[in-house]
């Protein structure tokens, strides 16, 4: 198992493995979906054909990660990429450590407010310290208790050969093909069948096979193979993540739509191909900034009572001609307050030697742009916090004057959330599900966040 942390540790590498790996991964690259998730849209990244998930250096024998986590199996190897948050440089990482690391991946994944997460009683106790594993339990276990009572069938148009009518008839083709060779008891008709065999059904079969090749936990696998076995009447075909999410449900259907948001979940991020003939690799990256946008707008829109929040807005821009659109991370509502705040995944100096704290003049440039075009007199960034720094506090305090407005005041105030656990702690706990080990982090976040947004709407 190699442990690669964002931008931070190298470790050693098969030399005579290199050419094969950077094969797969640029295949990987050039076929990715761009993520409805987590708004990949880096025109740089568009233009470059090479992967960037990993960066391979030949001269040493090395591997070191980029801004991805996820997990890659390459052959018999399995190669993690972690959050640079829990990067210590002279610490021996266990597998328990890796099992809470992932646990956290997966805490920050069931805010995203495009993916639901079925909440079963799975804990980090067994062989799934992979994140993928659990992700694809979850799928399976929740999908196959699904369709045992209940398989989404819908109405689509069918044209088949009838002996009596149904629908309407198609006149050519039974003029042309059936009576003019003798087949007049063959009527060739269009009509709106309830149907088992339907797109969203052979997306679930799809999906299914696919996790199938790559999954190693046996309970998955069950899971699987009986998913396969319900949809056995359903046709085998390959769905790409755009199909399967254009698929809309009513209400009576509203618990497939957990299904299909996972299966655009492993559509759009993970890949899986028969290559020399072994399925042995496999690939499930994300990007990590936007896997902490998601997860501090999701948090505060699930746990903060009173508060509105709106993400990526992109109708203001900053230039007269709207060239240039602004797009702070989130515009909050709170106390009859409109604060704009924005999430900033960087590891921040805490050295009170340093009168800037760590913070970027680039991302104050940015804030006193949001505040202007949003006539904001609040701002709000967010920091994670990390293995080397777990406490929550406040940053820096900056007041800027609009010389343009009379002198108006804007407050930018940058914070470290408490957005990590405790490793060793986290490792000790008996847990029945797999998020409920995060309950005090969870509780502890709350009450920052919420002493933050009243701290920054309190009268003045």
């Amino acid at each position: 198992m190699i442990n690669l942390f964002e931008y931070q540790n190298q470790e050693p590498f098969e030399e005579n493995q290199f050419d094969e790996l950077e094969l797969f991964l640029d295949d990987i690259w050039n076929k990715r979906e761009k993520s409805t998730y987590f708004n990949v849209s880096d025109e740089d990244e568009d233009k470059v054909e090479a992967q960037r998930f990993l960066q391979l250096l030949r001269k040493d024998h090395h591997l070191k990660s980029n801004k991805y986590v996820g997990v890659i199996h390459f052959n018999k190897e399995t190669i993690n990429l972690l959050p640079k948050v829990f990067f210590e440089k002279e610490r021996k990482y266990t597998r328990e450590d890796i099992k809470v690391i992932n646990a956290h991946v997966l805490w920050w994944l069931s805010y995203c407010r495009k993916l639901r997460f079925p909440n079963y009683q799975t804990g980090l106790t067994n062989e799934k310290e992979d994140f993928f594993e659990i992700l694809i339990y979850l799928f399976s276990k929740y999908t196959k208790q699904l369709l045992s009572s209940s398989i989404f069938q819908h109405y689509v148009n069918v044209e088949r050969d009838l002996n009596v009518v149904k629908g309407s008839i198609d006149f050519n083709k039974y003029i042309n093909n059936h009576i003019s060779r003798g087949n007049y008891h063959h009527i060739p008709c269009s009509y709106d069948s309830f149907e088992l065999d339907n797109e969203f059904n052979r997306c679930i079969k799809y999906v299914a096979e696919l996790l199938l090749t790559v999954s190693k936990d046996s309970q998955s696998k069950r899971n699987l193979r009986d998913i396969i076995f319900i949809l056995d009447e359903v046709s085998e075909e390959s769905i790409t993540a755009n199909q399967c999410r254009s698929i809309q449900f009513n209400p009576m259907f509203k618990e497939f739509a957990t299904v299909r948001d996972y299966c655009v979940l492993f559509l759009e991020n993970s890949v899986s191909f028969n290559y020399k003939n072994s399925l042995q690799l496999f690939a499930f990256l994300l990007p990590m900034e936007y896997v902490f946008e998601n997860f501090v707008f999701g948090f505060l829109e699930k746990e903060i009572d009173d508060l509105k929040a709106k993400a990526q807005i992109s109708s203001t821009y900053l230039d007269s001609a709207k060239h240039f659109a602004l797009k702070p991370d989130l515009l909050l509502s709170y106390n009859s307050h409109h604060i704009v705040a924005d999430t900033k995944y960087k590891i921040v100096n805490l050295n009170k030697q340093d009168s800037k704290r760590g913070l970027s003049q680039s991302d104050l440039y940015q804030m006193v742009s949001y505040a202007i075009r949003f006539k904001s007199k609040k701002i709000i960034l967010f920091y994670p916090n990390s293995i080397k720094s777990m406490e929550a506090c406040e940053i820096k305090t900056l007041q800027i004057k609009n010389t343009l407005a009379d002198d108006q005041e804007i407050e930018v105030k940058a914070y470290q959330i408490p957005f990590i656990g405790n490793l060793e702690q986290l490792a000790n706990e008996n847990t029945s599900t797999i998020f409920s080990q995060f309950n005090e982090l969870s509780q502890s976040l709350k009450l920052n966040l919420i002493k933050i947004l009243d701290d920054q709407t309190e009268m003045k």
